[in-house]
């Protein structure tokens, strides 16, 4: 089945904020207490966190990860998305992802991205850690075959452009088998040339399990989800397999205006960055909770599964129970 066509409601992920941490938005323990109560809503299946190193510093995303695998049951557990992946030593991150894969129970999935692009100081991270900006994607792609070999066999050897190794054995491996690995990229963003566009969308088809983006028109997301289908089936893949989901931003209040402000206010301190009222229009709902609702509803019949939400408000319990009181019941409706 093509998943553009696939019949189901829309689902929906809570995206917590950790960089707030370091900004003065949240603690540690809100966030922990946030995921429960989303959990315990019954709105949301699943449960991200964000990924920096230098570029973003926020809470570390594993550890954010083992905290919640500790203080939930249900939700699927993974990062929006790691950012840091083409910067972590492959090797020890697949024995640490294995280990929270266990401390979860089989409810993680990786969600990866070559980072580099949009706000954020990469250059610096880039000189901290000495992994050249142009040598990220390539990264990236070499650690997912180091990854799923070492999660699925045993007496790996790997002779790579990065890594070379020999008969290693990972244990304990993941629980999950196979331990899903998605991709994020929305390159369209900074540059939509048609030739980077098609890159990103092939190696989605190519590598991954899942894929992540943002900031896409309805009709868009429907026409790239469609093109990775094709790409798939090219590539000998059944894109019925794949999954997705949409990466998005959330402030209700009536006073529409006022939801505008305060979600500038918090992208922009939270990514030290200025947005235009456009590029908030693009990556938000925001308004009174029908606004909200009919935002959400028009990604309805797109072929996209799960939006997750980041919710930008300083008030952050507050506006996780109106979402889960005065919007998600009501999107699928």
């Amino acid at each position: 089945m093509d998943p553009v066509q696939a019949p189901g409601a829309l689902r929906f992920g809570l995206t917590l904020a950790n960089r707030g941490v370091l900004l003065g938005l949240t603690t540690p323990r809100a966030l922990l207490d946030l995921a429960v109560r989303a959990e315990e809503s019954g709105c949301f299946d699943s449960v991200w966190v964000g990924d920096s190193l230098f570029a973003k510093p926020r809470l570390d995303a594993l550890t954010l990860l083992a905290a919640l695998a500790g203080r939930t049951r249900h939700v699927r557990l993974g990062p929006a998305c790691l950012a840091s992946f083409p910067l972590r030593h492959p090797l020890v991150f697949a024995y640490e992802w294995a280990s929270l894969d266990q401390l979860a129970g089989g409810r993680t999935a990786l969600i990866v991205c070559a980072g580099g692009l949009g706000a954020g100081d990469w250059a610096a991270e880039a000189r901290a850690v000495g992994v050249p900006p142009g040598e990220r994607q390539r990264r990236l792609e070499e650690h997912v075959t180091i990854l799923r070999r070492l999660w699925a066999e045993d007496h790996v050897t790997h002779e790579g452009e990065f890594f070379r190794f020999e008969d290693v054995t990972l244990a304990p491996k993941p629980a999950q088998q196979p331990c899903p690995i998605w991709l994020a990229n929305n390159p369209w963003t900074v540059d939509p040339d048609p030739a980077r566009v098609e890159r990103a969308l092939r190696r989605v088809a190519r590598l991954a399990d899942g894929w992540q983006t943002h900031s896409l028109a309805p009709e868009t997301f429907a026409a790239y989800w469609r093109t990775i289908a094709d790409y798939a089936r090219e590539a000998g893949r059944d894109p019925a397999r794949l999954e997705n989901c949409y990466y998005h931003n959330v402030n209700v209040n009536e006073d529409r205006e006022a939801a505008l402000a305060e979600t500038t206010r918090f992208l922009e301190r939270y990514y030290e960055t200025r947005y235009t009222r456009e590029r908030i229009d693009r990556w938000t709902a925001y308004g009174s909770p029908d606004a909200c609702v009919e935002s959400l509803r028009r990604f309805r019949g797109t072929g996209m599964q799960r939006i997750t939400l980041r919710l930008c408000s300083w008030d952050q319990e507050g506006q996780l129970d109106r979402v889960v009181r005065e919007v998600l019941p009501y999107v699928n409706a």
